[in-house]
């Protein structure tokens, strides 16, 4: 296993990696919208967070050797189902043409009051 780190997402906030690399996989911790370099959430609502979490999620990826489009697996965490038509417009323009698998769960909260977080599985293209 090797773990994946990257300045160009935010650093963990707890005892685990940003990704970990294990073979052929590359698994990925939920990224939730902390803008990398000011530490915080962004602000800007549903549709802004999201777009800050694929940003860091693409990040961790592209430090794993990996893409957006090696993703076969995603799990959106969502505090507000209601806003679930907000966040897929968003997650549609990461996630275009084939999309990956998906699952999206309500949750009661977020690490740091974030309402979206995003974790994924990736097959690492063969150098």
């Amino acid at each position: 296993m090797t773990q994946i780190k990257t300045e160009k997402a935010p650093a963990a906030i707890g005892p685990y990696s940003q990704g970990i690399l294990s073979g052929s996989l590359l698994f990925t911790s939920g990224q939730i919208p902390l803008d990398p370099a000011a530490g915080s959430l962004v602000s800007g609502g549903i549709q802004s967070e999201t777009k800050q979490v694929l940003e860091n999620l693409k990040a961790v990826l592209e430090a794993g050797g990996a893409g957006l489009k090696d993703v076969v697996k995603t799990t959106v965490y969502m505090t507000d189902l209601s806003e679930f038509a907000q966040m897929n417009e968003v997650y549609g323009i990461y996630f275009s043409g084939e999309p990956p698998a998906r699952s999206t769960v309500g949750v009661a909260s977020l690490p740091r009051g974030a309402r979206v977080e995003i974790e994924a599985v990736a097959v690492v293209p063969k150098r």
